[in-house]
């Protein structure tokens, strides 16, 4: 990717940062001078990014399992000791868990997939929040999704999920309006990553038939808003939704 933005000096943190579009905004990152630590839940997956794109500047893995706060705050800490400081919180991480009609989803499952994409969220917000007010400056972007605006059939948890992904968004935004962290979230359409694995292929051809552009985006696509949205221009929009869904979604 050629488009590069001014984080030097930054460091982020970037969620489920081992593929997808966790990994594709690490590498853009790092190109745009920040140090980055991968938090990923898959140990192998994490190490081989950070030891893949070390090539480009300072990347680290950190295990976590943000479905636990015990966890995330080990994280945390071992991020702090590890890079001195943090700047950028990028929470990527998520399940889609399986499609079925909302009275035939297995119940551990829904709550699974609540628990990891939004109880999870709130931890390391909660977490890191402090780490970024002590600075006065800080960026935040929580990637949801356009099923959390519209609602897609047999997903109703990741639905639920995303949906209080980003009033969580809209809410901590206002919260912390006044004290340099800026809140904001990004609601991508599909895009073509390993959590596709999850999905059944009537599930995926509903979603590329709502897509008025015809394709799924890209993780590089994705990437460029976040980093945008992390940099030092995006100063003036916080408790933000950023569509990035082709244009089923324009609100």
């Amino acid at each position: 990717m050629a488009t590069q933005f001014d984080l030097n000096g930054r460091n982020a943190i970037v969620t489920g940062g081992a593929r997808g579009i966790g990994r594709a905004t690490a590498e853009l990152f790092l190109k745009s001078g920040a140090a980055v630590a991968i938090w990923d839940v898959d140990t192998k997956a994490g190490e081989a990014a950070a030891d893949a794109l070390s090539r480009l500047g300072r990347a680290i893995f950190v295990h976590v399992d943000q479905a636990n706060l015990g966890s995330v705050e080990t994280a945390a800490e071992q991020t702090l000791s590890m890079l001195g400081g943090v700047d950028i919180l990028v929470n990527n991480a998520g399940i889609a868990g399986s499609n079925a009609p909302l009275t035939h989803y297995d119940p551990c499952e829904w709550s699974r997939i609540v628990q990891v994409n939004l109880v999870g969220l709130y931890y390391c917000c909660r977490v890191v929040v402090p780490l970024l007010t002590s600075n006065g400056w800080g960026r935040i972007v929580n990637v949801a999704s356009v099923a959390g605006k519209e609602g897609n059939p047999t997903a109703s948890a990741y639905s639920a999920s995303k949906a209080g992904a980003i009033a969580l968004t809209k809410s901590l935004g206002k919260e912390l309006a006044t004290t340099g962290v800026t809140v904001n979230c990004l609601t991508p359409t599909a895009v073509r990553t390993d959590i596709f694995a999850q999905m059944s292929e009537e599930h995926i051809a509903y979603m590329l038939s709502k897509i008025p552009m015809g394709r799924f985006g890209t993780v590089e696509e994705n990437a460029a808003m976040i980093a945008w949205i992390c940099s030092e221009e995006a100063s003036f929009t916080t408790a933000g939704v950023f569509d990035t869904s082709g244009g089923r979604s324009t609100y």
